[in-house]
């Protein structure tokens, strides 16, 4: 991922240097655990831990990689220098590379899925505090991009929280799942390592035992893993889309937070862009884009190819480093966008009334019109507003046959925006409990 889209917490967890100090944290718990049983010398596990302060050299390692073309065997020569070749003899006994680089990936992408975690949180709570601050602040809902009937701002930060809490349980599950590892042997039978290395590894790792693994872990996990990122990246892009439409001028109902010595564009300088927002929309591409090559990561041939593993090499930093960003982005956004309810309520009464249309169906169905009759005369005065400019509850108290079966105070009370209220604290402890 290139370094603007990037944050270094979660940059570090793939960088060489983790990448390596969790290949030798395998490799001498493993050595641990065969000490344990008797198999090797403990003396020769602990000699292992003489490398524990050490920085391994990444350059040396790619040096050897050169002339091996083997990612693994270099670094255990690498090691093998540092802690002297006697004693690096009964490193990696047992084990084959799959066991070092699976068990590696998924302490990578648990790491990576704490500090989603806690972004989404973040994010939550941000959410619920505009949520709060806007509970009652009127405006216009919207079906098809055309006026519907109101809602409050409060509602629609509502719903986005309530959509974040969900992928909050979803990236909690996703962790949970991920969170394996597999010290089984060439084909994954044990044949020469004993399972409780494997316990052993995992345990100090923070991680659970594979169930039955091939050469390899299974990556239906980690098409769940990627999968889930993706849908919390449509998420993101749903609530940017949101922004993106309340900053268009003629809407102007909210607008990202503009900082002094801005500039909007090289040629306008009137120019306000929702900027944050379009590149969110853009970061949420990137990440869903690496959903489809994790599906097909998970049909391997036999026991084991390599077919997956360019394209985890790949989409394993690319997804979570921009999620990672995308969602801090979006919390500053939300912490920060500036809401305009004049605004909300101006753009709500350019078409006079018309959002109260249904109110006026249904009373005059009690009334005991026809639903067909009632939609006619409803619909009729309503297309005078959108063609003429008129004004529905006016419209309305010139139809004779509306005034035939309604007085003009029940027509009027009909246009009260209290009444789409009413139920806003309901959803509200429904959404966030209290």
């Amino acid at each position: 991922m290139i370094e603007r889209y990037s944050r270094p917490d979660m940059v570090d967890i793939w960088s060489a240097k983790t990448k390596f100090r969790i290949w030798y944290e395998i490799e001498a718990h493993a050595c641990d655990a065969h000490a344990k049983l008797g198999v090797i010398p403990q003396a020769s596990a602990d000699a292992v831990w003489k490398a524990k302060d050490v920085e391994f050299d990444v350059a040396k390692i790619d040096a050897i990689e050169a002339v091996t073309k083997h990612d693994v065997i270099a670094f255990l020569t690498h090691l093998a220098d540092i802690i002297g070749s006697d004693e690096a003899r009964f490193v990696h006994q047992g084990m084959t590379s799959s066991d070092v680089l699976d068990t590696t990936l998924n302490v990578q992408l648990t790491r990576a899925a704490d500090i989603l975690i806690a972004d989404v949180e973040a994010l939550l709570a941000a959410l619920k505090r505009r949520a709060l601050e806007h509970k009652d602040t009127i405006r216009i809902g919207r079906s098809h991009g055309i006026h519907a009937e109101p809602v409050t701002m409060g509602l629609t930060f509502a719903r986005f929280y309530a959509e974040m809490d969900r992928n909050l349980t979803r990236l909690r599950t996703a962790r949970t799942e991920i969170a394996t590892g597999a010290i089984s042997g060439a084909v994954g039978t044990f044949a020469n390592i004993d399972p409780f290395v494997e316990e052993h590894v995992c345990e100090q790792l923070g991680l659970t035992a594979e169930p039955i693994s091939t050469q390899v872990i299974p990556r239906d996990r980690h098409a769940a893993f990627f999968a889930t990122l993706g849908v919390v990246a449509s998420s993101i892009e749903n609530v940017s889309i949101e922004i993106r439409h309340m900053q268009r001028t003629e809407v102007l109902e909210a607008e990202e937070f503009f900082s002094k010595g801005q500039k909007g564009s090289s040629a306008m300088p009137h120019k306000r862009n929702p900027v944050l927002t379009e590149n969110l929309t853009g970061l949420a591409r990137i990440v869903r884009m690496c959903v489809v090559p994790a599906m097909e990561n998970v049909a391997l041939w036999h026991e084991r190819d390599i077919s997956h593993s360019s394209v985890e090499r790949a989409i394993g930093p690319d997804a979570t480093i921009t999620l990672d960003f995308a969602l801090a982005r979006l919390t500053g956004v939300i912490d920060k966008l500036v809401i305009y309810p004049d605004n909300m309520i101006a753009n709500m009464n350019k078409f006079r009334g018309l959002v109260h249309s249904q109110r006026v169906l249904l009373a005059l169905t009690q009334k005991g019109v026809s639903r067909e009759d009632s939609y006619s005369l409803v619909q009729r005065n309503a297309m005078r507003v959108w063609e003429q400019g008129a004004d529905f509850l006016t419209e309305l108290k010139a139809d004779a046959d509306v005034m035939a079966v309604m007085s003009v105070d029940e027509i009027e009370d009909k246009f009260d925006l209290a009444y789409h209220t009413k139920h806003v604290g309901t959803i509200f402890k429904r959404v966030f409990g209290n």
